[in-house]
Formats: C-alpha cells, structure tokens, sequence
C-alpha cells in the first residue's frame, strides 16, 4: 500500500493494512488517525504529519519515520524492534510499554515525551532534544550520546554505566537514583551541581573545569 498526500486525519486505518505488505505513506495527514494494532512492520513514513496519531500495540518493527512529526504520537505498548526514526518532531509521543531494542532515534524533536516504562534492551539517540522529557528508567549502559539536551528532563533510575557523552546537557535533570558509575561526563554541560548529582555521578569521569565548578559550590576554592 503506497499513499501520496492523502488526508487520512481521524480515520480509523487498521483493517485498511494488509498484512505481510510493505506501507509507505508519503507527505500524509494522519493526525488523530486510529492505527491500533496495525501490522505496519517496515513500514515508511515520510514527511507526514502525526499530531495524536494512535499507533498503540501496532507491529512496528523495522519501521522507518523520515522528518514530519506533531505533538503527542502514541506509540503505547507498540513494537518498534529496530525502528528507526530520523528529524522527526516526537514533541509529548508516549511509549510507555512499547519494545524499543535498538530503535534510533536521530536529529528528533521530544521535548516532554515519555520513554519511561519502554520494553527492550535499550535503544540509541543522537543529536536530540529531550529537554523535559521523562527517560526514568531507560537503560543508556555503554552507549554513545552525542549532541543530546537531557535540560529539565526526568533521568531518575537510569542507567548511564559506562556511557560517553558528547556535546550533551544535563542543566536541571533530574538523577535520582540514575548510575552513571563508569560513565565518561567530560563532554556534557553538568548544569548547577546539587547533592544529588554529586551522588549519582560517584565512578564517573569529569574534567578538570567540571570538578572545579562542583568544588566551588561546596564552598571550596580551587587553585
């Protein structure tokens, strides 16, 4: 099934999909559409608009999102088994319950989306913004991160062992009981150091100018 431009916004798609067949939705309006359970495994979706899509426990495993996007997507209980979504707008999406093993996520706007309560073995983001968003509990175990903004996001429980990070911000994340034991922090702007990061980062790695600025807000002058 290839769909060019069409206006598919509050359609009730699902038994519309035949299954085994590759999707490909192109520049399409599927805001509000209902895609429940839809057997959209490969499927591609390019430049198309998904503000309150429902893809709730759709097949979506290998499926690739290209650019478009909108506010609050529901990927609630799907399977995203290597998905692999690339400059999209994720901005409020849901995935709680849905199985991300190694899903990417690349150049994607998800300021206050929801990862917490995600299924799988972890999943790969580069050049992202998650300012606000709620990661707590996702696993980041020896991961590369590059160019993320974690600004006010939720990181409590997280497991950031032996992860490297580049170019990223943690200004005003929240780290409750997140591991960053072995982590490499050197490339992240740490933000105003509280208690408790100072916990969460015991066994990582910082630079010089990092360990000066947590010294300097525990009274201590560095010289």
């Amino acid at each position: 099934m290839n769909v060019d431009g069409e206006d598919l916004s509050q359609q009730s798609l699902t038994e519309r999909l035949t299954s085994g067949e590759t999707h490909v939705f192109r520049e399409c309006d599927l805001t509000g559409a209902d895609l429940w359970g839809a057997s959209l495994a490969g499927a591609r979706f390019e430049a198309c608009v998904l503000d309150g899509t429902d893809f709730r426990k759709a097949d979506l495993d290998g499926a690739v999102f290209t650019g478009g996007g909108g506010l609050g997507t529901v990927f609630t209980d799907a399977d995203l088994l290597d998905a692999a979504f690339t400059d999209v707008d994720l901005s409020s999406a849901r995935y709680g319950g849905a199985l991300l093993t190694d899903a990417s996520f690349t150049g994607c706007r998800m300021i206050g989306t929801s990862l917490t309560s995600s299924r799988g073995t972890g999943f790969t983001l580069t050049s992202c913004n998650l300012m606000m968003a709620n990661v707590g509990g996702c696993s980041f175990r020896g991961r590369v991160l590059e160019g993320i903004r974690f600004d006010e996001a939720d990181l409590s429980g997280c497991d950031f062992t032996e992860a490297v990070f580049s170019d990223c911000r943690l200004i005003g994340a929240k780290v409750l009981r997140a591991v960053f034991t072995g982590a490499d922090l050197r490339g992240a702007d740490l933000g105003e150091p509280d208690d408790a990061k100072l916990r969460a980062f015991a066994g990582a790695t910082i630079n010089q100018t990092q360990a000066a600025a947590l010294l300097q807000a525990r009274g201590l002058s560095v010289v």
